[in-house]
């Protein structure tokens, strides 16, 4: 008898599989996932985990015995070739076929990778995205040796802060005019800047890379400006891209991700997406967010609309990065800024606004800062930036 498929093993369809047995679903969820092992945390991969904070047992996301006591069927090291709309059936690389009644893509993102023919193909040229990724890094990264990272977004800062920590020499290499140019405020990449040159992290912004040097290993970086830097490891931090090859293939919509209605629903009935590979629509446009409070709140509300809740999802955006001895904690969306009020606190917080709206809040070691804005975000409240923008008022007092 065919039920719910869910295509992907990751934190999506983890919480998917989890809410569907949670709210009574007939028959038995069946996860497909390509990774090996059974769903797991990514975050700490590239930060606990390959500092050797976190063993492998905990990093998965739910007991061993969990997935069966759930009656939730879970087959991994598994790859989909192909959805057969049609029929309704998923085609493995075994050459199997699973029937659904439903299907639910979960697929994720991948990472971008520099092209072979400026040696993105490298040995010792690293992508972190999935445990076999982490693994593959890890006996490179030992005191002493070079490393150097592309890309000035938070994948790259984060591997530059642990890299850092384990005693390799790092130089960043950002080809835009700072770090953090797509995704944070000056301020924010100011303070998180000062942090890495603080730790004896090497940051070259506006420097674009030419080739990726060594025939054997890579060698080194080098720069458009003619400079070479030397390396032993490289680690390629220039974003994601929303796994929708399966989704493309089967004929269904895809914007900036596989496009879906508010309710999570793909452009055919049966095929619903969540997670980093669905877009859906927002106030100003469709969106797609890549975080793990996404994953979760998207993937749990597709499980309830599969059975027929028919809500709309609303998302209550909120991200985290740890680098060094600081936690940057960011509520809300800051596209569209048009202004920015810094406050010192108990930390370092930046309160971004769309005129007189208050859209998101960067907070650096401020966890207070953090959760009053993410309230008042979340509650559709703009304090006066001058009430922000003073160290001595009471946040809390805004809540009321």
């Amino acid at each position: 008898m065919s039920g719910i498929v869910i295509i992907g093993g990751g934190q999506a369809a983890a919480s998917m599989a989890a809410k569907l047995r949670g709210l009574g679903s007939a028959g038995k969820p069946t996860i497909v996932g390509e990774e090996p092992g059974p769903p797991h945390q990514r975050p700490p991969l590239s930060k606990a985990y390959l500092l050797g904070e976190m063993p492998l047992e905990r990093l998965t996301l739910r007991a061993d015995d969990f997935w069966a006591a759930q009656g939730i069927e879970l087959r991994t090291g598994t790859r989909v070739t192909e959805i057969d709309r049609a029929t309704r059936r998923v085609r493995l690389a075994s050459g199997e076929s699973v029937e659904y009644a439903q299907l639910a893509l979960t697929t994720g993102a991948t990472p971008r990778r520099l092209p072979e023919a400026i040696g993105g193909a490298l040995p010792g040229v690293h992508v972190v995205r999935t445990l076999a990724d982490v693994d593959a890094m890890a006996p490179a990264l030992v005191p002493g040796a070079r490393l150097v990272v592309v890309g000035g977004g938070y994948i790259g800062l984060e591997a530059a802060a642990v890299a850092r920590k384990l005693g390799l020499s790092v130089t960043l290499i950002e080809a835009a005019p700072r770090i953090l140019g797509r995704v944070a405020c000056a301020g924010t990449a100011d303070a998180i800047r000062a942090l890495h040159e603080g730790h004896g992290v090497t940051i070259l912004e506006g420097t674009g890379l030419a080739r990726l040097t060594g025939t054997t290993h890579v060698t080194g970086a080098d720069l458009a400006d003619g400079r070479h830097v030397p390396a032993d490891v490289v680690i390629v931090g220039i974003g994601i891209a929303p796994a929708t090859a399966l989704a493309e293939a089967a004929g269904l919509a895809i914007d900036n991700g596989i496009a879906v209605n508010a309710m999570g629903q793909s452009s055919d009935p049966a095929i619903w997406a969540a997670g980093d590979c669905a877009s859906f629509p927002g106030p100003e446009g469709r969106i797609r967010l890549e975080s793990v409070g996404n994953a979760i709140d998207m993937a749990e509300l597709v499980a309830a609309n599969m059975l027929g809740a028919g809500q709309d999802y609303h998302p209550r955006p909120w991200f985290w990065s740890d680098q060094f001895d600081t936690k940057l904690q960011i509520a809300g969306l800051n596209s569209g800024y048009s202004r920015v009020i810094t406050r010192q606190g108990d930390g370092l917080s930046f309160w971004y606004y769309r005129d007189e709206r208050l859209i998101a809040v960067d907070a650096l070691n401020d966890a207070r800062a953090y959760m009053i804005g993410k309230r008042l975000i979340e509650a559709g409240k703009s304090p006066a930036p001058e009430v922000i923008g003073d160290p001595q008022s009471d946040l809390k007092a805004l809540l009321k």
